[in-house]
């Protein structure tokens, strides 16, 4: 079978068996291709025209970047591609990060974790007036067990200022602050339907934790929220009936607060576990899963979407844009880094309950000294029981500051922030150790951030493996120099080479011959 060009003259398929012809017709997704059977019983594609239907063996339909994930993640949140920029903390995912990925018809989180209220104000502040209008952009709520004021304050801000999408992180309990985010300004649509005010998404790496952000908000945190006035009884009964948050995001081995669970394992178990939870509870809306961590290839993003991802979520190579709200000199060392080049290190918000997050190791001492603030404050009761030998240690080769210097400068910073931490840690030698450790901990992210060259060694940035195979993806290509990397390029590299090798699986499960060299995508190969 043949069509008939302008000139009234046939178009003949254009047929190609060998292994070259073959992976160049499959990075031609955004056309039909045709599988077709040879002479000789061979197995080849074809472009264009349909050959004669005793040659067709199959069709497969064009292949854009938008059609990789769900559907209904694009629609909720008024998208274009199912991609997200994660919400790296302390502000490296900047408002011109978020603003970008905005215009881009993708979605962008601010990264508020670790900043003081004011400084979160005014970023969201700033999102309000340039994107107020627009349905795609979000701020991150964080799980803040030691400054639970500073939570409930930014859950009320980001509410007060109409911020359209919240990304909850790091709770391993759902508190007041983010129950109340969820279900404040929940009403009843023209259909009988919930429409929330805000959408929720759950970052979460344990399955119980899932849980609590599928099921509806319990009664024991709804209840007393009604009886201060903060929800009205309506908003309430509702949120009994929808869950915490309709956008789950899995997140696997990744940079900064991790569990190290592989994506493969995680993924399919939550899931599950999400389909096991809707038909408890009957939602008639759907509730989708995204993916997180170690996305920072073609390869694994393709991964995510095969496993069933409805969106994936990128942060660790987005350091490196020219948008992230880290100094020349991080970023140099996170190009460097490969995937063995990451280590855990005490996280400074929850530095009292042992928790870890995964740093950069390649060009910085951060994990090392870390640790070893944190291994004297489980060995002793108080700065004073140190030996004098290891106080040495800490003092000149981590803090680089006396102890009694270093409370100095933690008395202001919590003067501002939350004078109540002076008073409790007067009163209990163990939480003025913890504060004088967690300055160190907390200024070493600034330090990479402001770029202060003596401390360079003390840099504490976040990053997963993710990195590593980012950088040697995009060795020998434009994309080597951070310069040339911004947030929007990033995602469409990756989101092209996960379409173009979601193909070459495609047409490999049907048959066809493919060469090694169609399951690699460079990201000088973009249109």
């Amino acid at each position: 079978m043949s069509v008939l060009a302008a000139s009234g003259s046939p178009v003949v398929a254009r047929e190609v068996f060998s292994p070259d012809e073959i992976a160049a017709c499959a990075r031609r997704i955004r056309e039909p291709v045709h599988l077709v059977s040879g002479p000789g019983g061979e197995r080849g594609l074809a472009l264009g025209a349909v050959p004669p239907p005793d040659r067709v063996l199959g069709t497969l339909p064009p292949l854009y970047p938008e059609w990789l994930g769900g559907r209904t993640f694009c629609e909720a949140h008024g998208v274009r591609f199912p991609y997200v920029a994660g919400e790296m903390a302390n502000g490296i995912a900047t408002t011109a990060m978020v603003a970008a990925m905005a215009r881009a018809e993708m979605l962008g989180f601010f990264g508020a974790g670790g900043l003081a209220y004011a400084e979160v104000a005014r970023a969201v502040d700033t999102l309000a007036g340039e994107l107020g209008a627009s349905r795609n952009w979000g701020v991150n709520l964080i799980h803040s067990p030691a400054e639970p004021e500073l939570e409930r304050r930014v859950a009320e801000l980001l509410v007060r200022r109409g911020v359209p999408v919240v990304s909850a992180s790091a709770y391993m309990e759902l508190t007041p602050a983010v129950v109340w985010c969820a279900a404040r300004g929940l009403r009843r649509g023209a259909e009988g339907t919930v429409v929330r005010r805000t959408r929720m998404f759950a970052k979460v790496s344990r399955p119980e934790v899932a849980e609590r952000f599928l099921s509806p908000a319990p009664t024991g945190l709804l209840e007393p929220l009604v009886a201060q006035g903060r929800l009205t009884r309506e908003e309430a009964e509702l949120a009994a009936c929808v869950p915490v948050a309709e956008d789950i995001t899995v997140e696997a081995d990744s940079g900064g607060h991790t569990d190290n669970r592989p994506l493969s394992v995680l993924l399919p178990r939550i899931a599950a576990l999400r389909d096991a939870v809707c038909l408890r509870y009957g939602y008639r809306r759907p509730v989708r899963i995204g993916a997180a961590g170690g996305l920072g290839t073609p390869d694994a993003v393709a991964a995510a979407f095969a496993l069933g991802a409805s969106y994936v979520v990128v942060g660790s190579v987005n350091q490196t844009a020219v948008e992230a709200g880290l100094c020349p000199e991080a970023k140099a060392m996170l190009c460097e880094a490969d995937i063995a080049d990451v280590a855990m290190a005490p996280a400074a918000d929850m530095f009292e309950l042992g928790v870890k997050l995964q740093v950069l190791s390649r060009g910085t001492m951060f994990a090392r000294r870390a640790g070893r603030l944190h291994a004297a404050y489980l060995a002793h009761g108080s700065l004073e029981e140190i030996p004098a030998a290891l106080r040495t240690t800490l003092e000149r080769g981590v803090l680089g500051a006396s102890f009694d210097e270093t409370w100095q400068r933690t008395r202001e910073f919590w003067e501002q922030r939350d004078p109540a931490e002076i008073t409790r840690a007067e009163a209990d030698p163990k939480h003025r150790m913890a504060l004088v450790f967690r300055w160190y901990l907390g200024s070493s992210s600034r330090w990479a951030i402001d770029g202060q060259a003596s401390r360079r060694a003390d840099y504490q940035i976040w990053c997963g493996p993710s990195m590593g195979s980012f950088n040697r993806w995009v060795a020998g290509t434009p994309l080597a120099d951070p310069a040339n990397r911004t947030v929007v390029g990033i995602a469409l590299h990756l989101l092209e080479g996960a379409a173009v090798l979601t193909r070459a699986h495609q047409l490999r499960t049907h048959g066809i011959p493919l060469p090694p060299e169609a399951f690699r995508y460079l990201p000088c190969e973009a249109a």
